[in-house]
């Protein structure tokens, strides 16, 4: 995985709209503003180029819904040959790298090629699969697996069976079109329900690549209970990966929340027994787990998955800050299952279910 070399003059406005958003979504800026842009790339790829270039020409340019005055100051500039101004900005104040890394940890991220959480709008994300895809490729990723929320997470547009479905008929025919260059997995990421079972059918999930399995209800529940939920899981041989396994949140717009209370031994015990790899989530609000539980789970042999949870295309890139924290914490990159190819993650995953 790398970042992505700054645009310059003679990028096309649709590029240009693009690269804007995908900077406004890795600086965390409003969402308001990211589907601002993303709204007129969409608008600027069904009329055409040329059909805008026209529009900019005659003066009509934000007759068109869903283009605003910030974003055809983005369309005017890019169809004169210039580099947006809105666009400089953005490349100056959000462009450059995430964090400071020393070299190990670069290492690591160049080593990351896959991504085992990541979200579109089928559910709570905010960009269609394809977007999603086509960023991931220019990162310089080999594979990626999708994984939206399941039917009980209403706040977050589960899937249901219908619906899923219906995605993983999407999913083939986008990944059959790639080639051999990237592969898209058909994932998702369930819900853990109380009883430790699975928020989806095991039809369905017999169905998918990559099982991340995560709790997102009832967080501040009895120590023992949680740990029995989550035990239930971890045991299930449909589970590939323990997602966010505190749910706490140190920082952002939702504001704190603390970690949940389990018997973490018990569970990366059991992670480390079944071949479940515990998640190392990179999003900068969730930072989990904390390093205390990453060491706990180093120790006991477990396997893990730095992942980028990204619900927009520019969170994508996230996955540097669960890097540089595996890094410090020493894991090694072959337990890291986002640094193996596309082949031998599914051997792995095929394997656990045999």
């Amino acid at each position: 995985m790398h970042s992505l070399e700054p645009l310059t003059a003679g990028v096309g406005p649709y590029d240009a709209l693009r690269r804007t958003a995908f900077l406004l979504e890795r600086s965390r800026q409003h969402s308001r503003r990211v589907e601002a842009f993303r709204g007129a790339a969409k608008v600027v790829a069904e009329q055409g180029e040329d059909a805008i270039a026209e529009r900019v020409a005659d003066g009509t340019l934000t007759d068109l819904p869903g283009i605003g005055r910030s974003t055809a100051g983005v369309i005017e500039q890019a169809v004169a040959g210039e580099l947006p101004a809105y666009l400089a900005r953005q490349q100056e104040d959000e462009g450059g790298p995430l964090t400071d890394l020393d070299d190990g940890a670069a290492a690591l991220v160049e080593a990351v090629v896959g991504d085992c959480h990541t979200h579109s709008d089928w559910s709570d994300g905010g960009s269609p699969i394809e977007e999603m895809v086509l960023t991931a490729v220019e990162l310089g990723q080999e594979w990626m697996v999708l994984t939206d929320h399941s039917p009980r997470l209403r706040i977050a547009n589960g899937l249901s069976v219908e619906r899923l479905q219906k995605q993983l008929r999407l999913v083939e025919r986008i990944d059959g079109a790639l080639g051999d260059s990237f592969r898209l997995l058909k994932g998702i990421e369930v819900d853990i329900l109380d009883d430790g079972g699975l928020d989806q059918t095991e039809e369905m999930l017999d169905r998918l690549d990559i099982v991340t399995a995560s709790v997102h209800s009832k967080l501040r529940a009895p120590k023992g209970a949680m740990t029995q939920r989550m035990l239930g899981a971890v045991r299930n041989p449909r589970v590939d990966v323990l997602g966010h396994c505190t749910g706490r949140l140190v920082t952002g717009g939702r504001g704190t929340r603390p970690q949940s209370e389990f018997d973490a031994r018990a569970v990366f015990e059991a992670c480390a027994e079944h071949g479940v790899a515990v998640e190392i989530n990179s999003r900068p609000e969730r930072c989990d787990p904390p390093d205390e539980l990453i060491e706990l789970a180093r120790d006991l042999g477990c396997l893990f998955a730095i992942d980028s949870d990204a619900h927009a295309p520019g969170q994508l890139e996230m996955k540097v800050y669960g890097c540089e924290r595996a890094h410090r914490l020493g894991i090694d990159a072959d337990r890291i299952v986002t640094t193996w190819g596309a082949e031998r993650l599914l051997e792995w995953s095929g394997s656990r279910r045999s």
